[in-house]
């Protein structure tokens, strides 16, 4: 997806490069060799590109058991985000802390477009609320991740984050999330896309260096 005249994959090729990460692997499956063709070994961005090729979709966290070379901690993101978050140091808070998983979170909102009712168990009105703004936490799709993880990731078979930090609640494993008070959007919904194009005049050197 091209933000005005670079795709957004390059972007983030550009920040992580610019925030001291030095290797990036790239999780592939379909339209592989399109990818391989753009970015190559990744010299043109100082950063060292490598591909985990996947034969099946396996979702977010099913291609990490196929990266054989992972560092103790690293960072598994989506590729398809804008955001200012300093990668390099929501790692580095991750590590320092010892932490098994983070996840980065930004706010949002939702309006009720009617009046909503509270009521008891047994049906009786206690409150009222005339379109109540309702605030919230959504995953930015960017984690810090520990080698500890895979072990809860089983291979060759598909497993998404959903799956993932349900299963870690189940088993009461600590999960971390921090709040980015940044910007943030999410280029796969057409709303965001539309945004980050307006946007991108006045972000482009701020995020993109």
């Amino acid at each position: 997806m091209p933000i005005v005249d670079q795709p957004i994959l390059e972007i983030i090729i550009r920040q992580l490069a610019r925030h001291s990460f030095s290797h990036v692997t790239l999780a592939v499956n379909h339209q592989a060799e399109l990818f391989k063709a753009y970015f190559g070994d990744g010299r043109r961005w100082s950063v060292r590109i490598d591909y985990s090729l996947e034969t099946e979709p396996l979702s977010t966290m099913g291609p990490l058991r196929l990266i054989g070379d992972l560092p103790e901690h690293f960072l598994v993101m989506n590729g398809d985000i804008l955001t200012d978050l300093a990668y390099d140091a929501f790692l580095a808070r991750h590590i320092q802390e010892g932490r098994m998983f983070t996840i980065a979170a930004a706010a949002r909102e939702q309006k009720i477009d009617y009046g909503v009712l509270q009521i008891t168990p047994d049906q009786h009105l206690y409150g009222f609320e005339e379109k109540p703004t309702i605030p919230y936490l959504v995953s930015m799709g960017i984690y810090g991740v520990s080698r500890r993880v895979l072990d809860f990731i089983p291979a060759g078979q598909t497993f998404g984050f959903d799956q993932l930090v349900i299963d870690l609640i189940e088993r009461r494993l600590p999960v971390r999330v921090e709040q980015h008070c940044g910007y943030w959007l999410d280029i796969g919904r057409p709303d965001d896309y539309e945004r980050a194009i307006e946007d991108w005049p006045k972000l482009c050197a701020a995020v993109a260096g």
